[in-house]
């Protein structure tokens, strides 16, 4: 057998194929596909990860297991109502024509289900609110946190920072604040926003007062007031009960939730259970007047890896699964919160644990962060886990940004953790096989194969930064770029190559090379927060000058452009590659 004949036989490796969609509209490329599971849309595991021997099966219950006497059409509030009723609502629709891999009907029967949440306060929808859905058989979404702390911004800055958020992904924004106007400073928000606004009311409920002296009353009419804003969901911490607070003593850290910390406290002094757990009937009751979606709290999460998966975090999670029946029984849209600290090795435990014992229910998790040694980083430290955990059926990820541990996000900060968050979530989607996921970096690819410059910023997610830091080093579109130069680019090489077809699709064909246009504003700050180039660098790049590139009169010569490479290089050589 010669070299070529045993290259081209049947391999000897079996690839573990699942029957996964192939993320890929038209399965461009070579590669077999997704490792994912089969999808299971409409069924317990929607599109999800094989599992690890000993992980936690799905729960046979759902959303219906926990469905009181049927109310007819007049008398349904929320989404999760209608849906039991088989009414397809123009939000599900809305979701449906937002994913394409979806169809009103199997929103519909998600949302029934209590796989999927549409978090759309009827108040909300008045105002600019863009429905969409969370859930496992939808794309991954990421949340960012604002607002204002007593010590840092205010409504104006706040309301810049959550259009900045969306700018750059934000499928839902929680208003956190705990300092200035927080009544103004929600209402603004809720008005400007398009996406779905979440708080945790509880910041409200003690300003001005001790958390000793929260009463019911007040709980209630806190909650009342902020649905009767718009509200879209709340963060609501009923899970922590008396009987967990034992469970913390050996921790690191012990309570890193500040509204877990503030109910602890609370059940100290008062030597009861937490009120907000005693109150989960009539704090539904509100929820569901407004169609306002729980995002149940998780006050025992670990705040560092040694307190990881511990008894404290688990126990609340059991309290968890029965607070999810009991606000469906209510007719309550429901996503449960994750943890924020957990080592890379036990993250798929967390999710499979979550969708047992809370029936599916969406899963919202912050990070979670797979190591603690990384201040100023830990956006990086915390997508890593971010992306195994969508892999592993979380719903939505909570971004953490550079300054996590450190002080308030800036509006750079929003942007990094925002993208260090849709790099996760996209990247877990095509993993799990979703319909389309691909299609995107099928078609850079293919414009990178082609050296078609411009197109390839303009499917970046981040065109600015990518064309900045393309001109900090070569300011010409041409056939190569400055990390290998004319010579040693292997893409530039690979087209001259006969046996392959990549680069020389005419449909991603550029025209001749040409000198790119002077930078933005914002690419020029770009760099300079770099701090790599000099003011002088900066400003030749920001002006372009001919001169600049060589282009005195007329058009600048580069490789492509010219009858020998040697003239190319040359020119590479005079802008500093």
């Amino acid at each position: 057998m010669t070299p070529l004949d045993h290259a081209s036989s049947k391999p000897s490796y079996d690839l573990p194929l699942a029957g996964a969609h192939n993320p890929s509209t038209s399965a461009q490329g070579t590669t077999p596909g997704s490792f994912a599971r089969r999808a299971d849309l409409g069924g317990p595991r929607a599109f999800s990860s094989p599992d690890t021997p000993g992980m936690p099966e799905p729960s046979d219950k759902t959303a219906w297991d926990f469905n009181p006497a049927p109310r007819d059409a007049s008398t349904a509030k929320t989404q999760l109502e209608r849906a039991r009723l088989g009414e397809i609502t123009p939000q599900m629709r809305r979701v449906a024509e937002r994913e394409p891999h979806l169809t009103p009907e199997l929103v519909r029967d998600e949302v029934a289900a209590g796989r999927m949440v549409i978090p759309a306060n009827r108040v909300h929808l008045g105002y600019r609110l863009d429905p969409m859905a969370i859930g496992r058989a939808s794309l991954t979404k990421i949340n960012a946190n604002l607002g204002a702390s007593p010590v840092s911004s205010g409504t104006e800055e706040e309301v810049e920072k959550l259009e900045w958020a969306v700018r750059w992904g934000a499928d839902t924004v929680m208003d956190l604040s705990t300092g200035g106007d927080l009544d103004a400073c929600r209402e603004a928000i809720l008005r400007a926003s398009t996406v779905p606004i979440g708080t945790v009311p509880i910041y409200s409920m003690i300003l001005g007062r001790k958390i000793e002296d929260l009463d019911a009353k007040t709980v209630l009419a806190t909650l009342e007031h902020q649905a009767q804003q718009g509200v879209d969901y709340f963060t609501i911490h009923a899970g922590v009960r008396r009987a967990h607070l034992p469970f913390v003593k050996d921790r690191l850290i012990g309570i890193v939730s500040r509204g877990g910390s503030l109910l602890a406290k609370w059940m100290i002094h008062h030597g009861k259970d937490n009120l907000m757990y005693t109150l989960w009937d009539d704090i539904c009751d509100i929820m569901r007047e407004y169609d306002v979606t729980f995002s149940i709290g998780d006050g025992l999460r670990p705040g560092g890896l040694a307190d990881a998966t511990d008894r404290a975090q688990l126990a609340e999670l059991e309290t968890l699964g029965e607070l999810t029946e009991r606000a469906w029984a209510k007719g309550v849209q429901v996503m449960i919160e994750g943890p924020g600290h957990v080592p890379f090795d036990q993250i798929e435990y967390n999710m499979k644990l979550q969708r047992q014992l809370c029936h599916g229910a969406p899963f919202y998790v912050l990070g979670p962060l797979v190591t603690d040694i990384f201040p100023g980083y830990d956006h990086i430290t915390s997508c890593i886990g971010a992306t195994s955990a969508a892999w592993h059926g979380a719903s939505m990820l909570c971004y953490v940004t550079p300054k996590e541990h450190l002080g308030l996000p800036k509006k750079d900060d929003v942007k990094q953790g925002c993208i260090a968050y849709k790099i996760a979530a996209h990247a877990a989607d095509v993993a799990l096989g979703i319909p389309g996921t691909r299609d995107r970096d099928d078609e850079l690819t293919k414009a990178r194969a082609a050296l078609n410059w411009d197109r390839h910023f303009e499917l970046s997610f981040d065109p600015d930064t990518a064309r900045a830091y393309h001109d900090e080093d070569l300011d010409v579109d041409t056939d190569f770029c400055a990390m290998c130069g004319h010579d040693w680019c292997s893409v530039r090489i690979s087209k001259e190559i006969v046996e392959f077809a990549s680069g020389k699709d005419e449909a991603n064909q550029r025209g001749r090379a040409k000198v790119s246009e002077a930078l933005t504003d914002e690419q020029r700050e770009i760099l300079e927060k770099r701090g790599v180039l000099s003011p002088a660098e900066i400003h030749r790049l920001a002006s372009k000058t001919k001169h600049g590139v060589g282009a005195d009169h007329g058009k600048a010569a580069c490789h492509s452009d010219v009858a020998d490479a040697s003239s190319a290089k040359r020119l590479h050589e005079t802008l500093d590659v």
